[in-house]
Formats: structure tokens, sequence, C-alpha cells
């Protein structure tokens, strides 16, 4: 059985480039992903990163610069500068859990609708009525499916998703792992596919 650990921070522009792209990826080869949102704050202190905020300006014009290449390669309807952004994402990243516990295909469905969200549609991710319209849009019941995403067991995933990608090395998102093979990024993703022909 081919299997994808698929890391991934909530309000990633990174993410939202892959997120379908590795799903076809999945797809085509019988493979199976397993979703797992990850706390950026808690990744980035034990692996050298910063937030957006606190990076020295030429990395920060050169992130514009590659946004803008890969929206414009991929064809994405991406503002790169969206609204809100950046904004608290572990509302988001919860929500996503809680509706892992349905399926996978209904979690990686409202993780590829929270990412567009902010991406392409200017809505505010760290706002409840927001991942309620989300997930209602999704066909879930979002009022029942953002009550359960507060649920203390909800957060523990959360934080053991979390210090487990710590542990595997992971450093930043999206991060695709298969057979112990790190792929960070959704331009690794050709590499990715590569691995699974093998």
């Amino acid at each position: 059985m081919k299997i994808i650990d698929y890391y991934l921070f909530a309000i990633s522009p990174y993410a939202y480039m892959g997120h379908a792209r590795l799903i076809d990826v999945a797809r085509r080869h019988g493979a199976s992903i397993r979703l797992k949102p990850i706390d950026a704050t808690r990744v980035f202190p034990v692996s050298g990163g910063l937030p957006l905020g606190q990076r020295a300006k030429q990395r920060v014009a050169y992130r514009m610069t590659e946004l803008k290449r890969w929206r414009d390669f991929l064809g994405l309807p991406m503002n790169v500068e969206p609204k809100y952004f950046p904004v608290a994402s572990d509302g988001a990243a919860r929500l996503i859990i809680a509706a892992e516990e349905l399926s996978t295909t209904a979690a990686l469905d409202l993780a590829g609708r929270v990412l567009k969200a902010v991406w392409e549609q200017e809505r505010n991710i760290a706002d409840e009525a927001t991942l309620v319209a989300l997930a209602n849009e999704a066909g879930l019941d979002g009022a029942a499916l953002l009550a359960r995403s507060k649920a203390p067991e909800i957060q523990s995933r959360y934080y053991a998703y979390t210090q487990e990608a710590i542990d595997r090395q992971i450093f930043g998102a999206p991060t695709y792992v298969y057979h112990d093979e790190l792929f960070w990024g959704q331009d690794r993703l050709d590499f990715l596919d590569r691995a699974l022909h093998w």
C-alpha cells in the first residue's frame, strides 16, 4: 500500500499551489494520503524558520517574485497579497482534523477550500463564521464540525501531528513524506511522482 503523509500549514500559499496536484498524483498511483495539519509557530523555532514578518527584506521580496512566477506557471487564480494574511490558522487546522474523523476525502476537500478561501477568495479563516460556512459549502454540518474541532482530543491530535513533524525533521510546509523520504514544497511534487513509480 502506497501512503503519503501530507503535512501542511492551513494558511500556506505553497500548500494551496500543490494541494489539488498532490491529490491527482496520489490518485494516479493508487496511493492514500494521510493529512496532517501542523502548527508553524512550533515548527519554525526549532528548525531555523522565521514568520514572514521577521524575515529579511530581500527574502520577503524574492518570496513575492516566486509566488507570482508559480501562480502564472500553474495558471492559478491567486492573489499573492491576500487581504487576510497572515492570520491565525489554528482553528482552521483543527477544523480539518475534525473533518478527518469523517473521512480523508472530506478532510482533503475542506483543506482545499480553506486554502482557496485565503488565496483566491479574500476570506478570513481566523473567523469562526467563515469556517462554518466553508464546512457547509463542503456538504458538512459546519456548526457541529466547529464544535467538534474545539474538543481536547482534536487539539491533542494537532499537537501530536506537529510534534511528529518536528521529530521527522520537517521544517516547512507543505511536506510530503513517502517511505520516510521528505519532499518539501509543491515544487517537489514531480520528485514524489517519480518516487511513487518505485
